[in-house]
């Protein structure tokens, strides 16, 4: 029994989150490019180019990626009336663990997340501001 326990929790742990398999775009299913079904730019500086699992919508994660297809930020959209009202985003997937900077600033809103709210960005690595503002 305890054999059987070990091995489907290692299956979850596996399968909940493979960093190498979002490493670099496109990040595959359930993932989509945030520019093929809002209309918005396929690069938006600042962000990269975004892919998000829809039912994760509105707070994602959404992987922001390079020019090159590099992943270089998790981003979170969190609606403040949401806040306000006491909903709480608690477990939220990330694209990578390593993260060397964090921005939080505010949205007045745009397709995908009409109302403001706060955009949270991991960067995953010194240099990954600089790829996405480009």
């Amino acid at each position: 029994m305890l054999a059987a326990t070990a091995v489907v929790l290692s299956a979850c742990a596996a399968s909940a989150h493979d960093e190498s398999l979002l490493a670099e775009a496109p990040p595959g299913d359930p993932y989509v490019q945030v520019s093929d079904v809002l209309p918005l730019p396929e690069f938006i500086p600042g962000l990269g180019v975004l892919f998000v699992d829809p039912a994760t919508l509105p707070a994602g994660p959404f992987l922001a990626y390079d020019h090159a297809g590099k992943l270089s930020a998790t981003v979170y959209m969190t609606p403040l009336e949401e806040l306000r009202n006491g909903t709480a985003y608690d477990g939220l997937g990330i694209g990578s663990h390593q993260v060397s900077s964090v921005d939080i600033y505010y949205n007045a809103g745009h397709p995908g997340v009409e109302k403001p709210h706060a955009h949270v960005v991991l960067f995953h690595d010194a240099e990954a501001r600089g790829r996405l503002a480009e």
